[in-house]
Order: structure tokens, then sequence, then C-alpha cells
């Protein structure tokens, strides 16, 4: 048997019937229970205390030597320390945390106390008005432990807390039921409200009520869409009143920063469902908050959407879809503030997405990459995202394996022969390029060389020196 059901069958059948028909009575028949040594509990009960231990390889091979001294500190000291959050639902869910978070029932002062008198250096001390404090344990591992705290005001974006020893409260202050756990360093599991049971069965829903949670902080509503994405094993089985609470809310978006914005809806576009979950949230109200168009093109996005090289799409190529032209991508980057490569791929995919009609269909997006003023590389991986994004998966292939050529002359060579210098010679290098192209790009320098005198003719131009 699994870890959860362990112990179950040793209940007898009188218990049973009394677990399954009489729930206002769990926490007498637990308490009892636990009395006689069980360590386990069934996974469908959700108690305001531990209920269950794991003792997974995943949650083994978080004990490093860092990690081991920093436990051994706080248990020294008599302060609680646990495991928060998302790591303990990927532990739950047998994945390796890649980040984990940790929170005390210490303050802030009395955890600087205790790592000052151990001699252990502290960094990023910009979190201490929020309750974390950051040591780095053998000059190797930094851990941030955050002190249990709950939101004595919020507007929206910040929240000004207040300290307390108490799990649940913290708790209670969590965006989402899968998020508002905690993992005590021997394997204990404390969930205080169904976390681990909406887990199992893929529910994501918010802790308590879903206003109260969203108006704390606006972010969660995209933070909903991007853990439904990670979560959920269907489309759209969203629980009842949740869109209605954020359509309530969307507007609330605007408080939020487009740096975070962008964190957050790159991560719903890259995971499960981005189309549809994408298309709920502008049928929410979502767009004009986070950038988008008043009247995104959703035909051209469901196009995209629907052709299989969109599931491996970069996220900005994905989005552009819904985007008619440049403006409309400056306007969402000046919403979001995107890197200058996410910018420009954005503008790249929108300038280049149409029909590109040629003899050799490869030739047109060869040319894009060999005339480009840019970096090379970024241009194919550009015109890659161009292909993806209209289903031609036989053209990708073939460009993909294109190994792009380098011109074989540069501004040196052609003054030695006799070029002029400044806009005249990128002229010569313009012509003597198309030449090139058109030779499958097989002309060598020096067969290139040989018809510099007839473009520098065909310019009007002079040798500045005679040509050998």
């Amino acid at each position: 048997m699994g870890i959860h059901s362990r112990n179950w069958t040793t209940l007898t059948s009188i218990g049973k019937c009394i677990l399954n028909h009489y729930e206002t009575r769990w926490r007498l028949i637990i308490s009892v229970f636990s009395k006689k040594g069980f360590s386990s509990l069934h996974p469908l009960v959700t108690l305001n205390y531990p209920i269950m231990k794991i003792d997974t390889p995943e949650f083994k091979a978080l004990f490093t030597p860092g990690l081991t001294t920093l436990a051994s500190l706080f248990k020294d000291y008599g302060y609680e320390l646990r495991i928060a959050g998302g790591a303990v639902r990927d532990l739950l869910m047998k994945i390796q945390p890649k980040d984990l978070d940790f929170a005390t029932t210490a303050t802030p002062d009395q955890m600087k106390e205790m790592f000052s008198a151990e001699g252990i250096r502290m960094i990023n001390t910009k979190g201490e008005k929020h309750g974390t404090v950051t040591p780095r344990i053998n000059d190797k591992e930094n851990f941030e432990v955050t002190t249990l705290r709950i939101d004595v005001r919020t507007d929206g974006r910040h929240a000004d807390v207040e300290f307390t020893t108490d799990w649940k409260l913290d708790a209670n202050r969590r965006d989402l039921t899968i998020n508002s756990m905690f993992l005590s360093l021997d394997g204990t599991l404390s969930d205080y409200f169904g976390g681990y049971q909406d887990l199992l069965k893929r529910r994501v829903v918010f802790v308590g009520d879903a206003d109260t949670r969203i108006q704390e902080d606006y972010l969660r509503i995209l933070r909903y869409f991007r853990f439904y994405g990670r979560i959920a094993e269907q489309a759209d089985r969203h629980e009842e009143g949740i869109f209605e609470a954020i359509e309530r809310n969307a507007g609330g978006l605007l408080r939020v920063s487009g740096e975070r914005i962008w964190s957050e809806l790159r991560k719903i576009l890259e995971g499960k469902f981005a189309g549809d979950l994408m298309k709920s949230m502008l049928s929410l109200g979502i767009g004009p908050h986070i950038g988008l168009p008043v009247d995104p093109d959703v035909a051209e996005f469901d196009r995209v959407w629907c052709r299989q090289c969109a599931r491996c799409l970069h996220p900005v190529a994905l989005l552009a879809a819904l985007l008619r032209n440049q403006d409309e991508v400056m306007k969402f980057h000046s919403r979001v503030k995107l890197s200058s490569y996410e910018r420009d791929l954005g503008l790249f995919v929108v300038e280049h997405r149409g029909d590109k009609p040629s003899v050799k269909p490869l030739r047109p997006y060869q040319l894009l990459v060999v005339n480009s003023k840019g970096k090379t590389h970024d241009t194919k991986e550009w015109v890659c995202e161009v292909l993806k994004y209209r289903g031609d998966q036989t053209l990708l292939k073939e460009f993909e394996q294109w190994s792009v050529p380098r011109f074989p002359l540069n501004g040196y060579m052609l003054k030695e022969k006799g070029a002029p210098g400044g806009k005249g010679l990128g002229q010569v290098v313009d012509i003597l390029k198309k030449h090139w192209v058109e030779s499958d790009f097989n002309m060598s320098s020096e067969d290139l060389l040989q018809l510099l005198p007839h473009v520098l003719c065909e310019m009007g131009v002079k040798p500045n020196r005679q040509t050998d």
C-alpha cells in the first residue's frame, strides 16, 4: 500500500463506518488513533495539524550539509522551521523542487541574533521588513527563511505584515490551497486548507474566499491560470465561482508592474492548455489590463494554436498571434517590459508571418538571415519561430538543417580592389551579395571580385586604385 493509505486497513469495520458517515467526528477519532501511534492518516482528511509523513527520494535529496546545519540550528534554539509553499507541492507530486522557501516561528530579530551568535553571515537584508532573513551556511548555500506572518493591510500589490507563531494564520494568507502547505524537516506534512486533497484531485482553488485572496494581490489572477496549466488535467474544469471573482477584479491588474505581469504570463504561455487559458483570460476582460489590445485577433490566435507546432512556440511568438501589427507589439512591450530579444522577436514574427511566394520556398527565409543587420544566430531562431507559427513543418526541418554560409568578402578586401568607402561600400556589398545568393551561395571571393569592376561601372564609381 502507498503512504497515503497506510494504517487505513487497520481500522475496524465499525471505525470505517464512523469515518465514512460522520465526518464531523474526524478530529475526535484521529486524536484517539494518534495516541495509539499512527503516524499517517487517510489523504481525504483535512486537519489543522500534521496529517502524514513523507520519506521519498526527492525529500531525502534536499538534505545537503547546509540544510542539515540550518535544521540543527533552529532546533537547538527552540524555533520551528518548515519548508513552505511551492516546494511542498512539488515534493508531494514527486518533483524535485528547484527552490526552497522556509517558514519559521522565529522573528527576524531572533534569527539575526541566532545567526550572529553562530558566526553565520546574512545577505539580502532588504527582505527583513517582510520577515525574510537569508543566511549563507558554510559560505556555500543560501537559505531564505521567513517569519510566519499575517497581512494587516494590503493595497493589491504590497502588504503591511504582522509576525505570528500561528502556522494556520500564515497559511490563510497564501494564494492557492495547493501552495498553502508546510513540511517539517522530519517529513511531517501540515495542511490547513485541504491542499493535499486538492492536489490529488488536480483541483486549483483559492484559499478561502477568492475575491479576498485576489484583492490582497491582483497578480494572483495570473498565478491562478499559471498553476491551473501546471496542475489540472483538463483544460476547462474550473471550479464554480472562480471566473466570476476574476472578472470582478480584473481591473486590479493595472496596479501590478509589467515585469511581474510578464513573468506570470510567460509561464502561462509555456504551460499546458496555453491556448484555452489565454482565451479564457481574454473572455474575462483581462487583456487590456496586461497590455493586449481591446480587440485582440482571437481568430488568428486560434489558427496558430491549432497547428501542431504551436505547442513548442516561444511564448512571444504565440502571443504575437493576438497582435495585428508592430504598433500593438510595441504597446504590449511598453506595458510588460520585454527583453530586447523578446521585443525584436515579436516585431519579426508580425512582420514576416505572411506568405512569401518563391520558386524556391526556402530562399526568402534564407535571405532574412544572410541580409540581417543583427545577430545571425538570433535571426535564424526568429525564422524558426515564424515557420512554427505558420505550421510549415517540412520547411522548418529543411531550414533547421541549413548551415548559414558566410559571405566570403569583407570591406577591407573590397577596398583593396578599388571599392569606395562609406555608403558606397555598403551598396557594393549588397549588389555582390545578390550575385552570391543567386549562385546558391557557391561563388567564391575570387568569383565575386571579378564582378567588382562591372559593379562599380554600373554605379558610376571610379575605382580608388588600379586593380591587379
